[in-house]
């Protein structure tokens, strides 16, 4: 994976105030510090923070969710440690809707259809193994997709996430024989020039959890020819 370039003036800022900030993520951008060591997308937002209005001291921020690194789109992240709290409940208890875009070269076997597995993690191999019955160590795993439109050589879906598992969409679809433009790790023909993978958090609904107003985030995706043509 390409290393970071994100800085404070180029971070895509979707949605501020003093609880919340929400962000939209580029392939390629790492949400938390990890053995890698490249600067990670909350201490790019801390800096955005700092310059901004101008904070002398440590700037607080708190992680309520990730994206896979070669994966795009919408990331939240809590300014007080309230807003944290509450977000990471409302997370839990599943009351925001997350909707995802994914390109895939091979038609799925349906227009629309609920994709429901068990999920087991392979730590070593840091990949999900889908599974139709339960197995030992697995979790359930839901979503809903349809067919958003037909590219030249693609389909475009968009895809309802119920659940939130570890590499969730990509097990899933890789399930169905509909590996996900640019993913190797779950059976793609070939990768995407950047390392970058076609799965992007296209929108996010929930209840603001301070001002207790319906909030409804739209990330564009990133540029390139095939996202431009799913446009």
């Amino acid at each position: 994976m390409q290393k970071i370039i994100s800085s404070a003036s180029n971070l895509q800022v979707l949605y501020e105030d003093n609880h919340l900030i929400i962000v939209n993520k580029r392939p390629g951008d790492i949400v938390q510090g990890d053995k890698t060591g490249d600067t990670p997308l909350s201490e790019v937002v801390k800096e955005y923070i700092k310059i901004k209005y101008h904070k002398p001291g440590a700037v607080y921020l708190g992680v309520v969710h990730r994206l896979d690194r070669p994966t795009s789109g919408i990331v939240v992240f809590a300014r007080t440690s309230k807003a944290l709290t509450r977000m990471n409940k409302l997370f839990a208890e599943k009351t925001a809707n997350k909707t995802y875009w994914a390109v895939v070269k091979k038609n799925p076997p349906k227009q629309k259809d609920r994709l429901v597995h068990w999920l087991k993690r392979n730590p070593k191999q840091n990949k999900s193994y889908a599974h139709i019955k339960e197995v030992k160590e697995s979790k359930k795993a839901i979503l809903d997709y349809f067919i958003l439109k037909k590219l030249d050589n693609f389909y475009l879906l968009e895809i309802d996430l119920h659940t939130g598992r570890h590499h969730q969409i990509r097990a899933q679809l890789a399930a169905i024989d509909c590996a996900i433009k640019g993913d190797l790790k779950y059976g793609a023909d070939r990768s995407n020039k950047n390392n970058s993978i076609h799965l992007h958090a296209r929108a996010l609904s929930f209840m603001h959890p301070v001002k207790k107003e319906p909030l409804n985030i739209l990330a564009p995706p990133p540029e390139d020819p095939v996202w431009n043509a799913c446009c």
